[in-house]
């Protein structure tokens, strides 16, 4: 596909032999080791990857760590509620480019070992200068509310999974429109990654107006990434199909933006 591409969002988990899960955790995966998520990656013909520190291994950070030191060609997103300064530095040395949070609408929808919006406010001086931005796993619901704050933030904010938009309420409605304002202004990047806001509609192709938005909104501030391995989703989608729907709705000239340019910028 690519030499040098990346997938901006991927998880793995284990050997729990290993790398145990936290006792206090919302689910419990099966193992994706790392060596099946590099042979992915040489399946979609991408180079790179952004592993996302799942929140359940709370802030065990031991797994990551391994991985990063083995791997450099990756780099790492942690979660955590109040790292200091010192650890927060090592990590950066690492390969860890980001802190992310979560603020989702629903009861129960932030997991056990998440960190909350609340704590990104908290621990905005200590990412700035760490020079780690934060990533915000949120939905259309509930970003109006916190979009004031987003645009204050002095580091960039990147919005996981399209921003958790709703289909059935369309590219018009309030909360889709203020994900656009934020992208158009350069206040946060955004992550395509469509396949979960559409799991309760006939399909996929229900993300395309959304996605089509996005890329008018502000091509330059889009990464891509496949959600592997897919948690809590079954079937699971194969990554590799949504890269080929990825490149299907994006210019060609956008393609190597999205998938090479910007996220060397955003996590090089």
């Amino acid at each position: 596909m690519m030499a040098g591409g990346w997938d901006c969002h991927a998880h793995v988990f284990g050997p729990y032999d290993r790398f145990p899960l936290a006792p206090d955790r919302s689910y419990t995966p099966p193992e994706a080791p790392l060596e099946d998520y590099l042979a992915l990656l040489e399946r979609l013909g991408l180079s790179r990857g952004v592993l996302v520190h799942p929140s359940a291994y709370g802030e065990d950070y031991s797994l990551l760590r391994s991985v990063l030191a083995l791997q450099p060609q990756l780099r790492g997103v942690i979660v955590t509620r109040d790292s200091p300064p010192t650890t927060l530095a090592q990590l950066r040395v690492d390969g860890v480019r980001a802190a992310r949070f979560s603020h989702r609408s629903g009861a129960g929808t932030n997991f056990a070992g998440s960190a909350s919006f609340e704590d990104l406010v908290r621990m905005t001086t200590a990412l700035g200068d760490a020079r780690m931005h934060a990533e915000l796993w949120t939905d259309c619901r509930v970003l109006p509310a916190i979009a004031s704050e987003v645009r204050r933030f002095p580091f960039p904010v990147v919005v996981d999974h399209m921003g958790g938009f709703d289909h059935e309420a369309g590219v018009d409605d309030d909360g889709f429109r203020a994900l656009l304002s934020l992208l158009e202004s350069g206040h946060v990047w955004v992550k395509l990654c469509a396949y979960r806001n559409t799991l309760k509609g006939p399909g996929i192709e229900l993300a395309r107006p959304f996605h089509d938005k996005m890329l008018a909104a502000n091509p330059s501030q889009l990464v891509w990434g496949s959600d592997w391995p897919h948690l809590n989703v079954k079937p699971a989608p194969d990554a590799a199909q949504l890269l080929r729907t990825f490149t299907e709705w994006t210019p060609e000239p956008l393609v190597s933006t999205i998938l090479l340019d910007n996220p060397t910028r955003l996590y090089g």
